[in-house]
């Protein structure tokens, strides 16, 4: 089992700055590439970032390329997400989420089965 506990989400206005944080354990987080969706209310889960195990892939959603960036530290067993020039429509909730090193469901857009998730951090950005 792997644990994750994001944090960092909170109001801030728009073209402000958050960093959000997902810290692991239970297992080795160099076994684990990971991810961060995001929910906004009404909408579906989408996939916002996503890097590999040893950071040597990783992709970033349209709607955030420029502005979002994501990044890991293994020896500190946390993952970070920031979020430079935020705008209305980033307000949601933020999920970490890791899969094995090994799963091909890290190449997806939607991760499900086999997927270790945090219980989420709010992002609200005010206009």
């Amino acid at each position: 089992q792997v644990q994750l506990v994001e944090s960092g989400g909170g109001l801030v206005r728009a073209g402000g700055s958050l960093r959000l944080s997902c810290v692991a354990s239970g297992r080795t987080f160099s076994d684990y590439s990971m991810g961060w969706f995001r929910q906004a209310p009404g909408k579906e889960r989408e996939l916002v970032a996503r890097l590999s195990w040893s950071s040597s892939t990783t992709s970033i959603a349209d709607s955030v390329k420029g502005r979002f960036t994501i990044s890991r530290d293994n020896a500190k067993n946390t993952g970070y997400l920031q979020m430079n020039r935020l705008k209305p429509e980033d307000t949601a909730v933020y999920y970490c989420a890791a899969v094995h090193r090994d799963s091909a469901i890290y190449y997806r857009t939607e991760w499900g089965q086999d997927v270790y998730w945090g219980q989420g951090t709010q992002v609200t950005v005010s206009s």
